[in-house]
């Protein structure tokens, strides 16, 4: 591997990049201080799933709901009712017009309609106005009917207010669940006094009708939307913006009941641990015995994780722009000494302003967005191309991938990406590019014609070519993986191996794991020929995981420190240790089955 360049600038552009690390550090600081004052979350029940349990049990859902609160739960999840909800209480009768003739003949009636009585005063005769669906009242048999030329069972007729105030008594965060119908006349305002709303659905009420979603933004007012964990909404962009959202996991029924308690009382966590999950929305599983067990081990983990059960109190992140600004300058200054330290120092810069220019352009141009893609593509790979002779060059190269930890954060945690709204771009390339600029920087220093022709003409070995398939295929298998949902499935002893990691501590990243003692073996120089340009390059895998970890603003930056020097800690120890193992092996392979040397006669 030939020696990198060491140009003029270089102490220069070392000082740009020190100096621009003292706003990123402040903003750094700011973020953490306002991470931790978060750190709550509240445990919200799905209060129709209790119902439906506490009847199947012959209980009163108010009194399951007391027991479940005993465990930890102090929320509830409360529908709007529906014009069926009236009628399950008894406050109105409804009937088809076919029973209501069968009851009555000869009544005024049609058969295709729909007729609601009051059975609580002025209950059937409140309902028109809410709507646009025009009625008529009719007499049958001495009463009074409301004639419906559509069946209204499914109608939202607003909060029911006395279960309200009794959930509120009882000390509950109440979480309000409205409905969308377009024959509301006023949507929204009979929302009930509650912090959160959350939207049923994949659009918010008034998402299709600007002037609608501009009356809704409007009677929200200081109430906050409910932002649900992979369930994009729309409209719900124009409700968050200057106001803020409560972070919302919740688990499909169907795959909760094919999760044991513990399992997700895990992911219930780590949701709230690590990715900044405000509102764990819970429903009960069919047996109260296991619903108490996953409460039960769910308030444990919290507890562990220093995340307090409560009411939360959610202010939007604010950022610095003009020390967004200052923190600008490093990126910048450190791609351009990546590309003057090649040894084909015009290749480097051409190689620079293409990264640059692909950071902008899947960014839209965004300056701070940009730069932090080019802070996560560049830190990687600047250390292993200044230094990559020996194996304290690691510590180098460690060193410049947790500066740019800084940028990543400085520059690309805003209230949206902190929200998880504004997801970072160019993921794949945060492993990818690192990898592509670390490789280019091998090639000899020489016309590249001729470095073409040479590669064109090398004897190639049947080991060469078992090698290089092994390591396309780890490398491919690293690049599916690299997100939470990819096309790569993870074992069942993994995933048990994740969980016991997630529920005890910070569980490091497996790339992380591999890749720093591959750079340390590939570095140490104990493998002969290639093998130890190729281990540095499954090396370069680890630094760049370190930038891409810190790339989910969702995580508290806490939680990614943790996760990372986890990972270091072990990469090191693991890299020393196949070390020594490493040249032992090479000693025994080399002397086995040889003769030993006849002592030498005085």
């Amino acid at each position: 591997m030939p020696p990198a360049t060491r140009h003029p600038w270089t102490p220069a552009l070392l000082g740009l990049i020190l100096l621009s690390l003292i706003p990123a550090f402040v903003l750094a600081f700011q973020r953490v201080s306002y991470e931790q004052s978060q750190k709550t979350a509240a445990l919200v029940m799905d209060y129709p799933a209790v119902t439906a349990q506490a009847r199947r049990f012959g209980l009163e859902p108010e009194a399951l709901l007391e027991r479940y609160q005993r465990l930890g739960v102090n929320g509830v999840a409360l529908y709007e009712d529906v014009v069926g909800s009236l009628v399950q209480r008894g406050e109105i009768v409804l009937k088809t017009g076919a029973d209501l003739l069968a009851d009555v003949p000869g009544a005024p009636v049609k058969a295709q309609n729909v007729y609601l009585r009051s059975v609580k005063p002025g209950a059937a005769e409140a309902l028109p106005a809410r709507y646009t669906i025009p009625t008529r009242t009719v007499q049958a048999a001495g009463q009074t009917w409301v004639e419906w030329p559509t069946d209204p069972t499914f109608l939202p007729t607003g909060p029911n207010t006395e279960l309200l105030a009794r959930l509120k008594a009882k000390g509950l965060t109440v979480v309000y669940r409205p409905y969308a119908d377009d024959a509301l006349r006023e949507p929204g305002a009979d929302w009930p006094d509650v912090p959160f709303i959350l939207f049923n659905g994949d659009e918010v009420i008034g998402a299709r009708t600007p002037e609608l979603l501009s009356k809704i933004n409007e009677r929200l007012g200081t109430r906050l939307p409910a932002l649900i964990e992979a369930t994009p909404q729309r409209g719900l962009d124009t409700l968050i913006a200057g106001r803020g959202a409560a972070r919302t996991f919740s688990v499909n029924p169907s795959w909760q009941n094919r999760l044991d308690p513990l399992t997700l009382a895990s992911k219930y966590n780590l949701a709230a641990r690590e990715r900044s999950m405000r509102l764990l929305y819970l429903r009960p599983y069919p047996t109260i015995g296991e619903t108490e067990a996953l409460l039960a081990r769910t308030t444990e983990l919290l507890g562990r994780s220093g995340v307090r059960i409560t009411e939360p109190v959610i202010a939007p992140f604010q950022d610095n722009t003009a020390l967004r600004l200052l923190s600008l300058v490093g990126p910048l200054a450190a791609l351009l000494l990546l590309g003057l330290s090649f040894p084909l120092m015009r290749l480097g810069l051409l190689v620079a302003a293409g990264s640059a220019a692909l950071a902008f352009a899947l960014n839209k141009l965004d300056p701070f967005a940009s730069a932090a893609l080019v802070a996560a593509v560049t830190f990687p790979a600047l250390g292993l191309v200044l230094r990559r002779h020996r194996v304290t060059d690691w510590f180098l190269a460690t060193g410049l991938s947790l500066a740019g930890v800084l940028f990543v954060s400085a520059l690309g945690a805003n209230k949206d990406s902190v929200l998880g709204l504004e997801p970072f771009r160019g993921v794949g390339l945060t492993l990818l590019l690192p990898l592509v600029l670390v490789g280019l920087s091998f090639l000899p220093r020489q016309d590249l014609r001729q470095t073409a022709r040479d590669i064109y003409n090398a004897p190639i070995k049947l080991g060469d070519v078992v090698v290089m398939g092994l390591g396309l295929a780890v490398f491919a298998l690293v690049f599916l993986r690299r997100g939470n949902t990819t096309g790569a499935s993870v074992s069942d002893t993994e995933a048990r191996i994740r969980q016991d990691l997630q529920d005890s501590l910070v569980r490091p990243r497996f790339k992380e794991l591999a890749g720093h003692p591959l750079a340390l073996v590939g570095l140490s120089g104990v493998l002969p020929g290639y093998f130890s340009a190729l281990l540095i390059l499954g090396g370069v895998v680890g630094q760049a995981s370190i930038l891409n970890t810190f790339s989910h603003f969702h995580t508290p930056l806490l939680i990614s420190a943790q996760r990372c020097f986890l990972g270091l800690a072990a990469g090191l120890a693991a890299g020393v240790v196949i070390i020594w193992l490493v040249k032992q092996a090479l000693r025994l392979w080399q002397t086995y089955g040889g003769r030993p040397q006849p002592e030498a006669r005085a």
